[in-house]
């Protein structure tokens, strides 16, 4: 790998080459990527993807809060979308905004806000970018990316530009069927225009945001929810992965520095300088129980990238 990333293209953005990880995910954890990319715009990241030998692997990372970094580092370049031309939001027409898939999903809820544009409030409770939203059809309070999407955008590994409707996107829960060698670059939101203006919007952001302070580890260094409910929104009898853990007697349930959280049994953390190891083992070990206990098999909600 070394010989292939020494002859990467020029580029008009930053290469970092032997760049650490663990301080751009929200667990701490993880070994280096033997390049980072910062590209500056849409045209740098295009003209770099078509002039990088297929041989070398691409991926991207966002701000790190859905992704478990494993010890031994990521192969190839990690494109890091970050910096001002990636996290622009745009008003456009019938009240729809254009978003960077480096817009923090926060941000953007902020935005449709001050817009006076509501739809867009559930955007406040998810930690990360829009680029990671879009990949796992992230949601919650009772709505997820697919009841705004109109369409998304991207590049192909090779650079060249794609579109997707919403049908293409192939989205269920925590699910989306995007081409894994499409990296995201921006989409279109759909809102509606709210008769009680930014007021009104914005209290219910507040809410959204005590609720989730209230009753999530934000303040520890976590990765956010670590499995998805086994039964989607709205099935009857919905059994919800946190419920499964606890009654699986998991709550606190440590492996090395990390441990699953007091205050919400579905979050993992880093508690005491643990490594990814730590965490995904951790995380194994929380299956194995539950699947022992109620026959459910939990499936990971956080990505976990990387060389063991």
């Amino acid at each position: 790998m070394p010989s292939l990333i020494e002859h990467l293209p020029p580029v008009r953005g930053q290469m970092l080459y032997e760049q650490a990880l663990a301080p751009f995910t929200w667990f701490r954890v993880g070994g280096p990527a033997d390049a980072v990319f910062l590209p500056a715009d849409l045209a740098d990241l295009a003209a770099f993807l078509a002039a990088t030998p297929l041989e070398v692997p691409v991926s991207v990372l966002g701000v790190g809060s859905n992704v478990i970094i494993r010890d031994g580092g990521m192969p190839g370049v990690v494109v890091r979308l970050v910096g001002k031309a990636w996290g622009q939001t745009r008003s456009m027409p019938e009240h729809r905004l254009e978003v960077h898939a480096g817009a923090l999903d926060m941000r953007v809820a902020e935005a449709a806000a001050e817009l006076g544009l509501t739809g867009l409030e559930f955007l406040t409770g998810i930690p990360g970018t829009i680029g990671g939203a879009l990949q796992m059809n992230a949601g919650c309070y009772g709505r997820e990316i697919a009841d705004v999407l109109v369409e998304a955008h991207g590049l192909t590994r090779t650079g060249r530009a794609v579109q997707f409707s919403l049908a293409d996107c192939g989205f269920s829960y925590r699910h989306s069927e995007f081409p894994p060698d499409v990296i995201l670059t921006h989409a279109v939101l759909q809102a509606a225009a709210d008769p009680e203006g930014p007021v009104a919007i914005r209290a219910r952001m507040a809410e959204f945001r005590a609720r989730r302070e209230a009753s999530q580890p934000i303040r520890d260094r976590t990765g956010g929810s670590t499995f998805a409910n086994p039964d989607p929104p709205g099935t009857p009898d919905q059994r919800r992965a946190w419920a499964l853990i606890e009654a699986a007697g998991l709550r606190g349930m440590r492996v090395g520095g990390a441990q699953v959280s007091e205050k919400h049994c579905n979050f993992l953390i880093n508690a005491e300088e643990a490594r990814a190891a730590d965490i995904e083992a951790l995380g194994e070990l929380v299956r194995a129980r539950v699947r022992e206990m109620s026959g459910v098999e939990l499936r990971w909600e956080i990505k976990r990238l990387g060389r063991c």
